[in-house]
């Protein structure tokens, strides 16, 4: 029973990660779906379409419609963070921001995320790639309240603040 009800966890949980992107990526349905004036039908239409689409689970789907229906569509957003962070409080699962100047590769993370793993003793990481081209090279990984920097825009800043107070001294 606990390992379903774990799997249909994850299916939610991969489902809200992708609903997440597309309200990212396209500012235009949150506004479309959080419009008052906006017809219920043509909102679950829209929401049908997105759920056939990335494969939804049954449970997303008909919370999704359900929020339509409750005229609280417009939290979908908030939604999706606040079932973020508690499926991460219950996953053991650390989330941790990676800025880097260009895309990073799928190995490259992964091994970030295992480096990160040994440094927090966190069951489970999860990173949210971030690129910062002002980086120049390399990469920040943000968690928690620490911060790895290494850029080297952040090298280049510790030379300059390095070199800034031996002229003072």
């Amino acid at each position: 029973m606990l390992m379903t009800m774990m799997m249909m966890m994850q299916a939610v949980h991969t489902d809200v990660d992708s609903l997440g992107a597309v309200l990212k990526a396209d500012p235009s349905v949150a506004v479309f779906l959080a419009n008052p004036v906006m017809d219920a039908e043509k909102k679950k239409a829209t929401i049908k379409k997105i759920a056939a689409e990335a494969g939804f689970s049954t449970f997303t789907t008909n919370f999704l419609l359900l929020l339509v229906d409750k005229q609280r569509i417009d939290a979908a957003t908030e939604i999706c963070s606040s079932f973020e962070e508690m499926y991460c409080k219950i996953t053991d699962t650390q989330v941790a921001t990676v800025k880097s100047a260009v895309k990073l590769e799928q190995e490259q993370q992964f091994m970030i995320a295992k480096k990160l793993q040994e440094l927090t003793g966190a069951k489970n990481i999860k990173l949210k790639p971030v690129i910062d081209e002002a980086l120049i090279a390399g990469f920040i990984v943000e968690y928690g309240s620490s911060q790895i920097d290494l850029s080297v825009k952040g090298q280049l800043d510790r030379i300059t603040a390095e070199l800034s107070t031996a002229k003072l001294a």
